[in-house]
């Protein structure tokens, strides 16, 4: 007995001095500064030492350590932080993201990100870790088609040319903020990705939110809102210098270097990169450059400056003719057949190109005035010129194939390239010395300046703010001769006829060359002031908030060709518009895992500008209202070490909708623009989205959205506009329930969406991925000038939506990360579509049935324009960071 008792001591006493030896069990939980969500996977190392840990699925970790040792917190994407072990419990400590960095540098103009558990709205969000392992080669939207109620597609292709619907709404209700800024299109709403195409190497984090929002912003949106953040200046130096290769030529090069904070407050960090490709139809040819610059000044203790400048200039291909699908299935190239492009001198040539700058800048001020209160102010601008460049002419280029008399001259037969050179000899030889087909710019350039403030004060448990959002934005517009294509000249007559162009009324009959502008020059000013006020309470697992917004938008356009210099109505007078919204909502956090919310908020917007003025003159639209959102929602939340889930219910009832679109004549692809107004939409659904991980190093995911989007009445009178200056008023469209399909060229939604992820770390430093998306009741747009009592009586029976086959599309990506020279790098391997899956990804019904027989379902089938989605594609990134 005695001697067993002298074996315990002495076992006692050695294991007690060899913990004394190795450090005591220092505790604790790393979480992120923001969303106060763990950080899985992090690492905790004792500085100095190969001592490390990695962060646990709740964000604890266990490392020995002594008093006085430092500890070392890493994660891709944020901050690394440094604390010196003071004790064996160190509570909470929080990693801030890159784009927080410089001490308190903060680029974001407003607070308008959500916070899960607190802000009481639908939100998905993608980090630094994600974009970089699935996003090479995928353009923005195509990272947040996994979030539920959200549809992206390429379009026709071409390079920044993707669209995104949330909850049914197309990009003219979905607003993008850059670091808090807005950035969509004033005149149409729209979301020019090609205008930031390359800015996912900068973004520390984008997050959509569903529905009303969390942004302060006094002009709002409706459907949804994209923000995206962007990394400030590094705290330390470094870069970093990649390359990317994939099929179909692509190639993209990129350098990014940050010098770190120097010992007087100053940092500078920049990126640029080059991309190109063919695309992987032909003709969708791309160069783009991309750049971002970021300079920093921590002015004192409590005050920060940071100047941000960031763009994307480019030039690609695209593909605008719908065809139909025996169009494709009757061409060697299949679903990457493209009627409009050809050769010119050997050298290929797209019958339509877009190209575009728009560099923005910013300028942040942030300044902790005490404890309780802060000022955040951001002036800004952006720049933008470019055009979109295009075939046209009389008599109509005709570009669309199919009949056995396509009008644009071919190589071979109907479905062979555009043949350029037989368009310049056939200019060459009229005898007048004129083009009859020519290459045109559709320009449009602007400047726009903005001015966002935020006052911050915390009262107990209240957070005050008030702002200021003030914004004014030119555009310029007008035709201007590219390319005669071997002719001299082409007339711009002044007459109201269809066969001619309505050109300058103070210089008629004038004979245009390259460089000259003609057909119309006009411009539009829009100007708005807004205000906005929102008080947050915070306590305990309660968390609500009330904002109130006002603006004044004000409309202006000035018609350079429609009106004589001397003419006084040659500039509008200003329409002004009031707006202003209403929302609110609270989220209770039940327990520690499960949580409560509600959302309710009222919208009036002011119309878009392009539907205040009609006739492409400085005519007022009578029937121009604001529009009306009133949106409502309930959510759910779990929350787990293993196991999380969101459950939400929606719905949003918008009225006084007006839209315009563009249209082309089947007979002499006249274009036409269509101004309808009295629109009235109803969105509601469900939405389930979860996150599972039954062990550190397997995550399963998934989405699914279950919605109804359809039109509650019909329209009011619309009007309708050629290209040539002609017009023409009808009565209204018969919309009333079916389901909302953008009309015109628009991309439509799928109403029930679907989406699994799977993401498996099989070694220490090896990670593969899956991704998988499902669409269904996925429904055609339609020509909506067709949809009158006239045609339906000749039909013999009701309109009703032209349904696509449901399709899905599957991904995969591989990760290796491994030491070059001692430096961290990786390899990254993305298949996109692996399957090679044949799918219909956006359909234009050209064509309403004029008759009982037109409409069965094999002849609507044969008559619908289609594009298909992209096939199969490889892309490997290899990246370096020094």
């Amino acid at each position: 007995m005695r001697k067993l008792l002298l074996i315990l001591f002495i076992g006692l006493f050695t294991s007690a001095a060899a913990l004394a030896q190795d450090g005591m069990v220092v505790t604790g939980k790393l979480l992120d500064a923001q969303t106060k969500e763990p950080l899985i996977g992090a690492t905790v190392g004792v500085k100095g030492t190969t001592n490390g840990t990695a962060v646990s699925l709740t964000g604890g970790f266990k490392i020995k350590a002594e008093n006085g040792a430092t500890l070392v917190f890493t994660y891709i994407g944020y901050v690394t932080k440094e604390i010196t072990v003071t004790g064996n419990d160190m509570g909470e400590v929080l990693l801030d993201p890159s784009s927080s960095s410089v001490k308190e540098v903060v680029v974001s103009a407003n607070t308008s990100k959500a916070i899960d558990r607190k802000t009481p709205i639908a939100v998905s969000s993608v980090g630094p870790v994600y974009i970089e392992e699935k996003g090479a080669g995928a353009e923005f939207p195509e990272l947040l088609k996994s979030a539920p109620g959200v549809m992206t597609s390429k379009g026709g292709g071409g390079y920044g040319d993707s669209r995104i619907n949330i909850r049914g709404f197309s990009s003219n209700n979905v607003a993008l903020l850059i670091n808090g800024l807005p950035v969509n299109d004033v005149e149409a709403g729209k979301i020019y990705w090609n205008d930031w195409a390359g800015l996912s190497d900068v973004t520390t984090n984008m997050q959509v939110q569903r529905g009303i929002g969390a942004s302060t912003v006094a002009v709002p949106s409706l459907g949804g809102t994209i923000n995206i953040t962007t990394k400030s200046t590094e705290t330390q130096e470094g870069g970093t210098i990649s390359q990317t290769l994939g099929t179909y030529g692509q190639s993209k090069t990129l350098i990014s270097y940050s010098t770190g904070l120097t010992d007087k407050g100053w940092a500078t960090s920049f990126l640029l990169s080059k991309s190109k490709g063919d695309g992987y139809a032909p003709g969708l040819y791309y160069t783009g450059y991309s750049y971002f610059a970021n300079i920093s000044k921590v002015l004192s203790p409590s005050q920060t400056l940071s100047f941000n400048f960031m763009g994307a200039t480019q030039i690609h291909g695209q593909r605008y003719t719908f065809n139909t699908i025996n169009t494709y299935r009757a061409n060697t190239l299949g679903i990457r057949y493209n009627s409009d492009y050809g050769y010119l001198n050997g050298q290929l040539l797209s019958a339509e190109q877009n190209y575009y700058n728009k560099p923005l800048a910013s300028l942040n001020h942030n300044w902790k005035i005490d404890e309780t209160s802060s000022l955040s102010t951001v002036v800004y601008g952006s720049w933008g010129t470019g055009a979109a460049r295009y075939l046209a002419g009389t008599p109509s280029p005709g570009l669309t194939p199919g009949t056995s008399n396509a009008p644009v001259p071919r190589t071979g037969d109907i479905y062979s390239p555009i043949d350029f050179n037989a368009i310049v000899q056939q200019n060459v030889a009229n005898p007048d010395g004129s083009s009859t087909r020519y290459f045109q710019n559709t320009a449009n350039n602007h400047q726009q300046y903005g001015l966002l403030s935020t006052y911050k004060k915390t009262i107990g448990d209240v957070d005050l703010l008030a702002g200021i959002d003030g914004r004014y934005y030119q555009g310029e517009h007008y035709y201007q001769v590219q390319d005669l294509l071997g002719g001299h000249y082409i007339v711009d007559t002044r007459s109201n006829s269809l066969t001619s162009p309505t050109g300058d009324i103070n210089n008629p009959n004038r004979l245009v060359q390259v460089g000259d502008k003609f057909n119309n020059d006009y411009t539009y000013r829009v100007a708005s002031e807004g205000v906005y006020l929102q008080a947050e309470y915070n306590k305990n697992d309660l968390s609500a908030f009330a904002s109130l917004a006002g603006t004044n938008t004000s409309n202006q356009r000035t018609d350079y060709f429609n009106y004589l210099t001397t003419d006084p109505n040659r500039t509008s007078k200003w329409v002004n518009f009031l707006g202003y919204q209403a929302k609110g909502g609270a989220n209770y956090n039940l327990d520690a895992h499960n949580n409560v919310f509600a959302n309710i908020g009222y919208i009036q917007r002011a119309p878009l500008v392009a539907n205040v003025f009609l006739n492409k003159k400085n005519d007022l639209n009578p029937d121009a209202k604001p529009e009306k959102l009133l949106s409502y929602e309930l959510g759910y939340g779990f929350r787990s070490s293993m196991f999380s889930a969101n459950v939400n219910l929606y719905r949003a009832s918008y009225k006084d909708r007006a839209k315009t679109t563009v249209l082309q004549d089947n007979n002499d692809n006249t274009l036409y623009t269509v101004n309808i107004t009295g629109i009235n939409e109803l969105h509601q659904g469900a939405e389930f989205d979860f996150k599972f991980r039954p062990i550190n190093t397997v995550t399963l995911s998934g989405a699914l959205s279950v919605a109804d989007f359809h039109y509650t009445s019909n329209t009011g009178a619309y009007q309708v506009t050629s290209d040539k200056g002609n017009t023409l008023t009808q009565s209204g469209l018969l919309l009333k329930n079916l389901k909302i399909g953008e009309f015109g060229t628009a991309n439509t939604s799928a109403q029930t969406t679907g989406a699994l992820g799977l993401d498996v770390q099989v070694l220490p430093r090896v990670k593969i991925g899956a991704n998988w998306n499902y669409y269904a009741r996925y429904y055609a747009s339609f020509d909506p000038t067709k949809l009158t009592t006239a045609q339906q009586n000749t039909a013999g029976q009701a309109y009703t939506n032209y349904q696509l086959p449901n399709f899905s599309t599957a991904d995969l990506n591989f990760v290796y990360r491994f030491k070059f020279a001692g430096l961290d790098a990786s390899f990254i391997a993305n298949v996109y579509n692996v399957f090679n899956t044949e799918y219909i990804a956006d359909a234009f019904e050209t064509s309403i049935p004029g008759s009982a027989d037109a409409y069965t379902f094999a002849k609507r089938t044969n008559a619908l324009g289609v594009w298909y989605g992209s096939p199969r594609t490889y892309v490997t990134t290899l990246k370096i960071k020094f």
